[in-house]
């Protein structure tokens, strides 16, 4: 007996319609799970090794995956009352831990040109989006104590760590000042979310000291790269002190006539008119910073690459103004990425087995620290704060994080590129010291802010019965005339306390 073709389809139609089907969570399993298979077979077919145990981009894979969970761990430790560890600190270890586990070091490599490029495009996405976050009306906001507050402990800290390895490790004086301009760079990472909870509470808002500590982290910052720059390009250089001298200089007018170049030519193209204006500006921000930085290092002006990158973006932002807004949240989605890269990368670099005491050299940073504290605590000291917030402030300036992962090993990368095993010997020390600040004093950053915040900082409370305005954020403190911010209550048509006007706020961290 024969069936005909129509009686034959309906069967087959009816047996599929039977047959169960994965639905929810199973059905997400299975499909991510053939995703993932079909992204690995697409890329083993076409790179072969590279993409085993053993290869490059199976190390680079691992690592970031390795970072991203780690950071998420350790951000998911939260005590009462006290700030969020920062997840960065799961990603350096995440690092640390592949390279210094017997076995999972071998399977998991990564080519040091490839780190140090990816370290690199890391560094220009940190400059730019230092560039978008600067606030040139916070300049004349906050005037002197701002710039007390960013130039002087970093400055301090810079030639006190150079001292003390110069003669303790046996660095020559230009690798001591790179140490030192490494080190002494403060974390917005850790510092902005801890003045956003206590500003959010009501802490210190009073007397300005959340915006103050949040607009002063991102010049505090540019200081130590330039600085850091400056160093850098002398050291690798040949020739009379005086020479290298010259070239550092050179370097940073070079950095900052090429980021007035760019800036102004990003600034018009492209224009408004154009579809998907925000995609394309991040796009050419993003483009013309890494190129940047890459470029400088094939002219042989290594550090004009960072400051031209910073000036550029800052440039683009006053251009754009209001429209910077989604240009900086297209970066930091870049960051997001790139983020466990860097820290996962800097970790990686760390062998545990080859330490020695003298490459340990935590006395530069403790005393660097201590010096950096009282000098704080001196420059606030007329500011018209009192003892227990002058205290909160010399506390809250102590944190590092970020720059130190992102310059910490351009020095190594220089140095391997050259083949000396001297530099090399000393970009190794910086890069260690610089691991080392951020594991102590990113945790005790935090928790310090946390800790004393509520204990050190006056408290102001919205005034509920709405009689009468109370401020809710200065930022000029002292002898000069003090700039209160108020809300405007349309409906009652009176003064409250609030949020602060757009024009008012506090500048984003850069970094």
């Amino acid at each position: 007996m024969k069936v005909s073709a129509p009686e034959s389809s309906s069967c087959c139609v009816n047996l599929a319609e039977r047959c169960p089907r994965p639905h929810g969570l199973l059905n997400l399993l299975v499909t991510k799970m053939c995703l993932l298979a079909l992204l690995f077979g697409v890329v083993w077919s076409i790179t072969g090794k590279e993409c085993l145990p053993g290869g490059n981009l199976f190390g680079i894979t691992i690592l970031f995956i390795s970072s991203v969970l780690g950071g998420k761990l350790v951000g998911m430790i939260q005590l009462p009352t006290l700030p969020p560890f920062p997840p960065l600190l799961g990603m350096l270890l995440a690092g640390l831990v592949l390279r210094n586990v017997p076995y999972v070091t071998e399977a998991v490599y990564i080519d040091t040109h490839w780190s140090a490029a990816l370290r690199n495009i890391a560094l220009a996405i940190i400059l730019t989006r230092a560039g978008l976050g600067l606030d040139p009306s916070a300049l004349q906001r906050l005037k002197a104590v701002c710039l007390r507050v960013a130039v002087g402990p970093c400055m301090v800290e810079a030639c006190m760590v150079a001292v003390v390895s110069h003669f303790l490790l046996g660095l020559p004086w230009v690798w001591g000042f790179i140490l030192g301009f490494v080190l002494a760079a403060v974390s917005p990472a850790v510092v902005v979310p801890s003045m956003l909870l206590l500003q959010k509470e009501g802490y210190g808002v009073d007397k300005g000291i959340p915006t103050l500590l949040m607009a002063a982290g991102s010049f505090d910052d540019i200081l130590a790269i330039t600085g850091f720059s400056t160093c850098l390009g002398m050291a690798f250089s040949t020739g009379s002190t005086w020479m290298n001298l010259l070239k550092g200089v050179l370097e940073v007018v070079g950095g900052v006539v090429a980021g007035l170049i760019l800036g102004a030519f990003i600034s018009w193209f492209p224009s408004n008119d154009q579809e998907d204006v925000v995609v394309r500006r991040g796009t050419m921000l993003l483009g013309l910073s890494i190129f940047s930085v890459f470029f400088s290092h094939v002219v042989g002006f290594a550090g004009a690459g960072g400051l031209s990158t910073l000036v550029l973006a800052f440039l683009a932002a006053l251009a754009w103004k209001t429209d910077k807004a989604p240009v900086a949240v297209l970066v930091g989605r870049s960051w997001d990425i790139f983020q466990p890269l860097l820290f996962g990368l800097i970790g990686a670099e760390i062998t545990i087995a080859t330490l020695s005491a003298r490459t340990v050299g935590i006395a530069c940073i403790f005393l660097g620290l201590v010096l950096r504290l009282l000098v704080t605590y001196l420059l606030v000291h007329w500011a018209g704060f009192n003892l227990r917030e002058k205290l909160f402030i010399a506390v809250a300036w102590l944190p590092k994080a970020t720059v130190q992962a992102a310059i910490g090993s351009k020095a190594l990368d220089m140095a391997r590129e050259g083949g000396d095993e001297q530099l090399i010997g000393y970009g190794l020390d910086v890069l260690t010291l610089a691991v080392l600040a951020i594991l102590t004093t990113a945790p005790i950053g935090a928790l310090g802010i946390g800790l004393a915040g509520p204990r050190m900082l006056h408290r102001t409370l919205p005034d509920e019965s709405g009689g009468g305005a109370q401020p809710q954020e200065s930022l000029v403190i002292g002898p000069e005339k003090e700039i209160v911010f108020y809300e405007i209550h349309t409906e009652e048509d009176v003064i409250v306390p609030g949020e602060e006007t757009a024009s008012a706020r506090p500048p984003s961290a850069g970094l």
